[in-house]
């Protein structure tokens, strides 16, 4: 018997089992990564993003389509880790809003295809060819030709991998440095891998258990004051809701906040050009309701009555702590190494995030800083150029203060964007300032190579000491010390610091060795040395 839709219980069990195989073969995609740095994490950001948005999807009942897209979207969005993450979530966001209460058809699943690829390319300044982008991209348009022609299920997913692992095969011609290194894209690899396990479910080689989740209450959030006196609650009930926008409709943000607090306060109205988040307490939940449907469709509709949530949680005997009022500016960062943590936190950085290269953390993880951080203005230093999309995301997801992510793609230039603020000034020259800053420095690293490759017609040998100047690979030797001398001497000759941040794997003896060399090599230059304790990275060395 054929399967001609895809209901919401299916579709439940196809995002679950696209998790698990990725997650099963992500180090398989990890060994796609172009570069020999111990930093091949492309399959792991992608597995832990897809696990996040399939541990969503588990909790939903599935009686709707919506609401498990939905439900993928928010949790891959929250869950995303490194760019392949990122731009994996946009995928399934944009695919999620395509869909609609009934049940999938081939033509149905095809427009949703292409609406992720449309919100993916929209999430990337300069998308590439030969990369996830690419094959999303194709798999999008085979899967609209062949929606005008298979309705079967099963063939319209076996014909549309086909062809996705075609182009997956035609990437290296797309991109030299794929070609050098004799590997397909691995991001793309990562996107099959997901497709393939949603497939397996539509054909049956693959049963999928949902495990229901335990129903725990929320300890950490939502808490209230013991001498709170409800009667102080001027509006009832919380009500959040989002709104599917009708392209027909005209919305006026302005005067709809201006009608919200009308009927309630505590508003937060924030949009895109596909939907509309609102959130307001109001005694009048419905009128809410009524106006959010004048614009579109409703979906995640929550409305909690605050007076009996707040008896609640006193008879659980919980307690929130007041964090008071919210201070002008915080900083956040991330950085790995106790060195450097305490670098950064000695330089004024209110929130680090420990992690960075192999460890990248989730738009999750940077968002709970953001709220800890309990600032009017936050300013993000990701140090890490597979960070920034996902603090960028973190950015435009936050409602209750404003974000500013500084693009630092390295710890040094992290470290000078703080030296070089000034709170005192206005925020707007402040960002200015710390974006003028890391464009002072440059920036090198010595780490390992992991496997053997060939790079810019270098040929790297597994366990070679790899000099890595600004992103590129500059020196390969089998010696330490020799690579950070031929390190060094490409590096600015006119620099006036020279700062070595040394790794773990390198105590504070060897290291005088390596000062030695530096200011050998800049005569001229104040050579600063610092314990960074950072992994992967035996030196991190910077010019300014």
């Amino acid at each position: 018997m054929k399967l001609e839709v895809i209901d919401a219980k299916l579709l439940q069990s196809m995002f679950v089992a696209g998790a698990k195989l990725l997650d099963e073969k992500k180090n398989m995609v990890n060994e796609l990564n172009v570069f020999p740095v111990p930093d091949g994490d492309t399959g792991t950001n992608m597995s832990l993003t897809m696990l996040a948005a399939a541990k969503e999807v588990e909790k939903v009942d599935p009686t709707n389509v919506m609401e498990v897209g939905n439900a993928a979207a928010s949790g891959s969005l929250r869950g995303a880790r490194g760019n392949s993450g990122v731009i994996l979530s946009q995928l399934i966001r944009g695919f999620a809003k395509a869909l609609t209460n009934e049940p999938i058809d081939t033509l149905t699943l095809a427009n949703a295809f292409q609406a992720g690829v449309d919100t993916a390319y929209k999430a990337v300044m300069k998308p590439k060819e030969g990369t996830i982008l690419t094959v999303a991209r194709e798999v999008a348009t085979k899967a609209m030709q062949l929606s005008m022609e298979v309705t079967d299920m099963e063939e319209f997913a076996k014909r549309v991998l086909e062809h996705g692992y075609e182009v997956l095969h035609q990437t290296p011609d797309m991109l030299p440095v794929l070609k050098e290194a004799g590997v397909v894209d691995a991001g793309g690899q990562g996107l099959l891998c997901i497709l393939e396990g949603a497939a397996m479910v539509i054909t049956g080689d693959i049963q999928i258990n949902i495990k229901k989740p335990v129903s725990k209450p929320n300890t950490a959030a939502f808490q209230a004051l013991k001498n709170f006196n409800t009667e102080d609650i001027t509006f009832g009930y919380c009500t959040e809701f989002i709104v599917n926008r009708d392209p027909k409709a005209n919305y006026n943000e302005t005067a709809v906040r201006e009608y919200l607090e009308t009927i309630g306060d505590s508003l937060v109205a924030v949009s895109d050009e596909t939907f509309i988040k609102i959130h307001v307490h109001t005694d009048n939940p419905g009128l809410a309701l009524q106006k959010g449907l004048e614009f579109g469709s409703l979906t995640s509709i929550k409305i909690e009555n605050m007076r009996e949530q707040h008896t609640s949680i006193l008879a659980d005997g919980e307690q929130v702590e007041d964090k008071g009022p919210r201070k002008p500016l915080a900083f956040v960062s991330i950085v790995a190494g106790e060195g450097l943590v305490e670098i950064m936190k000695s330089l004024g950085v209110d929130e680090v995030i420990e992690g960075g290269q192999t460890m990248n953390p989730s738009t999750e993880d940077i968002s709970e800083a953001i709220e800890r951080a309990h600032a009017e203005e936050v300013i993000i230093l990701p140090n890490n150029k597979n960070i920034i999309l996902a603090a960028e995301q973190a950015a435009n997801i936050e409602t209750e203060c404003h974000v500013h992510v500084i693009p630092s793609k390295t710890i040094p230039q992290g470290i000078t964007a703080m030296v070089n603020h000034d709170e005192s000034g206005d925020i707007k020259k402040v960002v200015e300032a710390m974006n003028e800053a890391i464009s002072t420095v440059e920036t090198a690293q010595i780490t390992i190579a992991v496997r053997d490759t060939t790079i810019d017609g270098q040929e790297i040998k597994e366990g070679e000491y790899l000099g890595i100047l600004e992103g590129n690979i500059v020196v390969h030797n089998s010696d330490l010390k020799a690579t950070f001398t031929e390190l060094l001497a490409k590096m600015n000759e006119e620099a006036e610091i020279i700062t070595i941040y040394y790794g773990e794997e390198i105590t504070e003896e060897q290291a005088e060795d390596y000062v030695a060399i530096a200011e050998g090599g800049f005569p001229e230059a104040d050579v600063e040395v610092h314990s960074g304790g950072q992994p992967v990275y035996y030196f991190m060395i910077s010019a300014e």
